[in-house]
């Protein structure tokens, strides 16, 4: 078989809203990802989504029936993603929305925030249980998976 050509011309790529997945647990990965989607935000002078989730099933069932500790979690995600809107704000991105949802990460991302901001990339963390795995995580293989836009894993 003779060598076979490959003529395109490269497009390039640009994006209109990018929204970053931040684990609540803050993560390695999850804080590579912020960088990684604070950095192009920035250079695109795109607005810049920060979604963080509360994993309800991480939870007993003990406390998830206590309002008091549902609060405190709640308060303290509010708390998190407001570090995150004002860091990601210093850096030069001007417009920063914060997004706090409950339940399943990669679920609650796919069919409520992305709806809700329209972005055309998804940006998230991997953080898998094996640091020699070659796989990526649960959350991150769901969203990459199921988003209607394109989605950048990050590790």
């Amino acid at each position: 078989m003779g060598k076979r050509e490959i003529d395109f011309d490269v497009q390039p790529m640009t994006f209109k809203k990018i929204l970053v997945a931040v684990d609540e647990d803050d993560s390695s990965s999850s804080r590579k990802a912020f960088s990684y989607a604070v950095t192009l935000a920035n250079s695109y002078h795109v607005p810049l989504g920060i979604v963080t989730v509360l994993e309800t099933r991480d939870l007993s069932i003990y406390d998830s029936l206590q309002p008091d500790v549902l609060e405190q979690r709640r308060e303290a995600m509010a708390s998190s993603i407001d570090v995150y809107v004002k860091k990601a704000q210093d850096f030069g991105v001007n417009h920063v929305n914060g997004f706090i949802g409950e339940g399943k990460p990669g679920k609650v991302i796919v069919q409520n925030t992305i709806p809700d901001f329209e972005p055309d990339l998804l940006v998230c963390g991997s953080e898998t249980k094996d640091k020699n795995s070659i796989f990526i995580g649960s959350q991150a293989s769901y969203m990459a998976q199921n988003a209607p836009c394109s989605v950048i894993v990050v590790r």
